[in-house]
C-alpha cells in the first residue's frame, strides 16, 4: 500500500483513502482517523473534560445550549449542533432538530399507535425520533 502525506497549514485535515476493497486494513485506518479528529472539551461546572465520542450517548440542545450526555454527566459544549454533525463519526444521527444520538448507545425503541419512535439509551436518557429522520433512523438500526 503507497502512502502520501501533504503538509498545508491553510488546509482542512482529512484522510482520503483509495482502496481495492474495504479490509481490516483500511477499517482500522478509517477508525483512527475519526477517533482522533474528533475529540470534544465538555465544560461543566469549573472544569474541562476531554470527551471521547464513543463515550457519548447523544448530543441535546437544552434551554438553547448544547450538552453532551455521557453514562453520568451531562457537559456544556461551546460548538453548534449542525457543525458537531459533520465532525462526529458515522455513529451519531440525527434525530430530531435537537439531538444527535450515537447508535452504539441506543438500548430500546418505543413505538407508539400514533408512530411515534421513543429511544432509550443505555443510561436511561430518552428522546423522541422526528417524524423527518424516522425513515433515515429505521435505515441506520436494521428496522
Amino acid at each position: 500500500m503507497k502512502c502520501e502525506i501533504t503538509i498545508d497549514p491553510a488546509c482542512e485535515e482529512k484522510v482520503l483513502i483509495y482502496a481495492r476493497e474495504k479490509n481490516l486494513l483500511v477499517e482500522e485506518i478509517q477508525r483512527l482517523a475519526e477517533q482522533s479528529s474528533t475529540e470534544l472539551l465538555g465544560y461543566k461546572d469549573s472544569e474541562i473534560a476531554k470527551l471521547d465520542p464513543q463515550d457519548i450517548n447523544c448530543i441535546s440542545v437544552i434551554n438553547n445550549k448544547v450538552y453532551a450526555i455521557c453514562d453520568k454527566e451531562r457537559y456544556l459544549l461551546k460548538e453548534r449542533l449542525y457543525s458537531l454533525e459533520e465532525k462526529l463519526p458515522e455513529s451519531f444521527v440525527k434525530i430530531n432538530q435537537s439531538c444527535l444520538a450515537n447508535i452504539k448507545k441506543m438500548e430500546r425503541f418505543d413505538t407508539s399507535i400514533s408512530g411515534t419512535l421513543k429511544i432509550r439509551f443505555k443510561n436511561g436518557y430518552t428522546d423522541y425520533v422526528s417524524r423527518r429522520q424516522l425513515k433515515t433512523i429505521k435505515e441506520r438500526i436494521g428496522i
